[in-house]
């Protein structure tokens, strides 16, 4: 079941504004758009826009000035579901959603990048929206040592979460690289590249806080939709 059906609205705009100040759209110090403008330009009332900035500032993303508006910090430790996340909408922006295909743990395939000492690893294949419009197909790959088991109702939410609370760690970097791969047979209908076509496909190694590669995947991202995006400051 996509995030959006468990998450309220207020949340998914928290996340949405997490998700972009870890893009870098948003940098330290910024001020954010008046209450009224900001809540107009994400489609949403001014009541749900002050729960959404009420989260943030509980969990140290905004400072709230008196009398002066709302400002961006960067937490050392970013609480979010989707800062790792580098893929927009064309126009940019857009809330990642997730849709969880299949899960099973199986040996690892020879041609992924080296994460992990275990032999075998958990494989994950999801379709990821941005704002409702399906985007990148998703085989991600955690390693088996990480946990015995691993069901698609353990990520209902989202799998960075379910790393943190559940398994006790969290993706702190990634090295993303990227390169052209067909889209696999097993393709839903729904993601709009065909079958054995090529595609843009962003093959990642993620590593915990701790320094350890715990994970690998390959994002086939639909460009007539969405596009790759990575800013510096």
């Amino acid at each position: 079941m996509p995030d959006h059906a468990t998450l309220p609205i207020y949340v998914q705009l928290s996340e949405l504004l997490i998700r972009e100040i870890a893009a870098g759209r948003y940098i330290e110090g910024d001020k954010l758009p008046p209450e009224r403008d900001l809540a107009a330009s994400l489609g949403t009332s001014v009541g749900t826009l002050r729960k959404a900035l009420a989260e943030l500032t509980a969990r140290g993303f905004l400072e709230r000035r008196q009398g002066s508006g709302n400002y961006v910090r960067i937490p050392d430790h970013p609480d979010n579901v989707y800062a790792l996340f580098r893929v927009e909408l064309l126009e940019g922006g857009g809330l990642p959603t997730a849709e969880v295909l299949s899960v099973d743990r199986r040996s690892k395939p020879r041609d992924l990048p080296h994460f992990g000492p275990s032999a075998e690893g958990h494989r994950i294949r999801r379709l990821r929206s941005l704002s409702g419009q399906v985007a990148v197909l998703e085989e991600i790959w955690l390693d088996g040592d990480r946990t015995g088991t691993l069901s698609a109702a353990d990520l209902s939410e989202s799998l960075y979460l379910h790393y943190r609370t559940k398994l006790g760690f969290w993706v702190s970097q990634a090295e993303d690289r990227v390169g052209l791969a067909p889209v696999p047979d097993w393709a839903p209908p729904t993601f709009g590249v065909a079958t054995g076509a090529p595609c843009v496909c962003i093959t990642r190694v993620s590593w915990d806080h701790r320094g350890q590669a715990v994970e690998a995947s390959r994002n086939w991202i639909d460009t007539r939709v969405a596009t790759y995006v990575a800013r510096i400051r």
